[in-house]
């Protein structure tokens, strides 16, 4: 008898797990209708929920509404101080700007590094094999476009002007990782430190500033700008903010590793900065031929 029970109990557990596994079967199937169990259990929960979430969202919003204003109060407390800032800044800049206007008229001096003209662009061509390091705008020889101008959009330097065809131009990026792809740079602070845009991490996302002698002090946060020399780009081009600095290998210089201003996957309008300046090495030639001559 007790053997009986056994074997009783072991073939209703079997049957159990068939029918377990057939409703499992079942209910993973693909269907194109629901049976009416499943129909109403998810009707059910479907109701329950709509009757809680409600509510609950009623009062979650009241009160992310309420947040929401204090952010808003303190945010225009905060901009109204930055409003009578911006005034008192554009009066000094005014001033600055009248008195660099005087200073040179007495020197006699008409041309600075950070004169240039605007030329807007638009970028009409990319290749997704090399979409870090080129781009086409539409703009060339016919608007005045020459090889090695700089280009910026609203938010900072991008990169120069490589190649010019009549109706186009082909700009390359900062990001691109041509060796030759070199910009003289500047880190604000307290004195002015030189360093060349060479190279770009792209893992992190960050120009890396060299040449930086070791004993300069560089902080996180301070801007990077063009300096100017060189004669390709004008000077005060905004290049990005320093995010680290590092030793070099051999300890003599520092490496500066900066997040760029410009966002170089996302290029749609730019603007060429045109120059009357002569670069370094065409000053060079042609000091070289006066003196020959």
């Amino acid at each position: 008898m007790p053997q009986f029970f056994l074997n009783k109990r072991l073939i209703i557990l079997l049957v159990s797990i068939i029918v377990l596994v057939a409703l499992i079967g079942f209910s993973l199937r693909e269907r194109s209708k629901l049976s009416w169990p499943e129909q109403f259990v998810k009707d059910t929960t479907g109701w329950v929920q709509s009757l809680v979430s409600k509510p609950t969202n009623y009062v979650a919003g009241f009160f992310e509404n309420l947040q929401d204003l204090t952010n808003t109060y303190d945010e225009n407390k905060e901009l109204k101080s930055r409003i009578e800032n911006l005034a008192s800044l554009e009066a000094q800049v005014q001033g600055l700007k009248q008195e660099n206007k005087e200073l040179r008229d007495v020197l006699d001096e008409k041309k600075t590094l950070r004169d240039f003209e605007p030329l807007p662009a638009t970028v009409i061509g990319r290749n997704p094999d090399r979409w870090h390091e080129m781009i086409i705008i539409d703009k060339g020889k016919l608007q005045g476009v020459k090889k090695n101008m700089a280009v910026v959009t609203a938010s900072g330097l991008i990169g120069k002007v490589k190649n010019v065809t009549q109706f186009s131009s082909t700009v390359q990026l900062l990001s691109s990782m041509d060796p030759k792809n070199r910009i003289s740079a500047i880190v604000q602070g307290e004195t002015k430190v030189y360093g060349l845009v060479e190279g770009y991490d792209n893992e992190k996302k960050l120009l890396m500033v060299k040449a930086i002698p070791s004993g300069a002090k560089i902080e996180k946060d301070q801007t990077v700008i063009t300096s100017g020399l060189g004669g390709i780009f004008p000077e005060g081009l905004m290049i990005g903010k320093v995010v680290e600095v590092k030793q070099d290998q051999y300890g003599l210089n520092q490496t500066a590793l900066v997040k760029p201003g410009a966002d170089f996957y996302d290029i749609k309008n730019v603007i060429i900065t045109k120059t009357n300046m002569i670069p370094v090495d065409a000053a060079e030639k042609t000091d070289g031929k006066e003196e020959e001559s």
